[in-house]
């Protein structure tokens, strides 16, 4: 890949990731909760949010070596529970708003590029692929997140809406997450990890439906 196209898709992973952090803390804010807002965290300057590993070396390997799947995360918003209005629903808003907000950005930059296909004049290459760049991460985050293993977002939705007593042990597993994440990506599934496996299904699917 060309350093200017690596600068962009960058530029693009950056900001889905900020984003779907800000969402988080806004949708927290909508509960009652305003620690991300205290903490100078609802804000889309990149400085707050970088992960040294999630935002900074892992994309950084990945593009390296040529990975067929990029993903990456930015340093998680503060978010205090205790303060939401209603904990429950809460709970399940503020986990899902990330994840829509990817999903959100992958039909929106679908939308600019069916358009720009629309128009009479051709447009830079550049330009449809660092859109069609953007559907995919996003979709990719935006999927990735739905797994329901802590700490991310579809762990959070699940735990959300089980009953006390089967919410507090699934919580308990947050502090090996990235362990049980590693290992589902270095299982097997034919030329793949069994999560690569799925997650490229599912990418699939969704990319059908928005016609890429």
């Amino acid at each position: 890949m060309e350093p200017t196209f690596i600068t962009f898709i960058v530029i693009i992973l950056l900001f889905s990731v900020i984003i779907h952090e800000v969402m988080h803390g806004l949708a927290a804010l909508k509960f009652g909760d305003d620690t991300a807002e205290r903490a100078g965290r609802l804000t889309l300057n990149p400085l707050p949010h970088i992960d040294l590993f999630g935002t900074i070396l892992l994309p950084g390997f990945l593009i390296l070596t040529g990975s067929p799947i990029l993903f990456g995360w930015a340093k998680p918003v503060p978010v205090n529970p205790l303060n939401f209005s209603n904990l429950k629903k809460g709970e399940l808003f503020v986990s899902a708003a990330g994840i829509l907000s990817n999903f959100g950005l992958a039909i929106v930059a679908t939308l600019i590029y069916h358009f720009l296909n629309a128009l009479p004049q051709t447009f830079p290459a550049i330009v449809g692929a660092l859109l069609r760049f953007t559907v995919t991460i996003n979709l990719v985050l935006g999927i990735f997140n739905l797994f329901p293993i802590p700490p991310l977002d579809g762990s959070r939705i699940l735990i959300s809406q089980l009953p006390y007593k089967l919410a507090q042990p699934y919580a308990k597993l947050e502090p090996y997450g990235i362990l049980i994440l590693i290992i589902l990506l270095m299982i097997p599934f034919g030329n793949t990890s069994i999560i690569q496996a799925i997650l490229e299904f599912l990418l699939g699917i969704f990319s059908l439906i928005l016609g890429f």
